[in-house]
């Protein structure tokens, strides 16, 4: 797997409300009975797992661990003051996914709750939000409306995926072919499935993105420590043509 890194930038080409819950801070418990999702095939909570102490191809990110493959290329969206991964790029030739994790409530997934809020938000920007069924429950296509960098106005399709689990929410956006022809068995879906989510057992607002850290990589290791400039998988499609 190559590895790459970029500065962090605006993010809200998804339209995602990252804001934190009103509800605040989770609290420890009540006689409700945790929140239990059927994940037969992942993504895992670190509980369930230890695939990657054995495993190879494996990259430590902290609050996340994902998995490599050949033909896979983990780009990393990074806060250089912090030293903080915002978001993690896992980019195949023509398709790839996005991956953040938040917290959420002990007794509640909020995927439901975050997936209206950024069709809302893909509608105020003059797109489109559409709901299907996928392997995971439901999930969101959206298209929008954007400026290629020689000033042309096009739109951008992208699926996103949401996945409650143990206290966490981990979202995956689909983007090239991806978006618009899910390939379940795929290198990039996959990828995805092999994601473990390390929430850690600390108090979080939910929605609260969960941390990531730059992996320490081999020195003899196929990587770029470069800020990223290589064009994301092809998901714009000029209004012209």
């Amino acid at each position: 797997m190559i590895f790459r890194r970029k500065r962090d930038k605006d993010d809200a080409d998804d339209g995602v409300v990252d804001d934190l819950d009103d509800a605040g801070v989770e609290g420890s418990g009540d006689d409700l009975d945790e929140l239990e999702t059927a994940r037969p095939r992942g993504p895992w909570d670190r509980s369930e797992t230890d695939a990657d102490t054995d495993g190879e191809g494996y990259i430590d990110l902290g609050g996340l661990v994902v998995r490599g493959s050949a033909g896979l290329e983990l780009r990393l969206q990074v806060d250089e003051q912090a030293q903080e991964v915002s978001s993690v790029m896992l980019a195949a030739p023509d398709s790839g996914v996005e991956l953040r994790a938040f917290a959420a409530p002990r007794y509640d997934g909020i995927w439901d709750e975050v997936r209206h809020d950024i069709a809302a938000e893909a509608t105020k920007r003059g797109g489109t939000a559409s709901e299907r069924d996928g392997e995971f429950g439901v999930e969101l296509t959206l298209v929008v409306p954007v400026q290629t960098p020689d000033g042309k106005q096009a739109t951008q399709t992208s699926r996103i995926v949401g996945v409650d689990g143990p206290r966490w929410l981990l979202r995956g956006t689909f983007l090239g072919k991806s978006a618009t022809q899910p390939d379940p068995e795929g290198a990039v879906e996959s990828a995805f499935r092999d994601v473990i989510v390390v929430r850690g057992n600390g108090p979080m607002a939910p929605r609260d993105l969960i941390p990531m850290t730059v992996p320490q990589m081999d020195p003899d290791h196929d990587h770029d420590h470069d800020h990223d400039h290589a064009a994301e998988p092809e998901d714009v499609v000029d209004d012209d043509e």
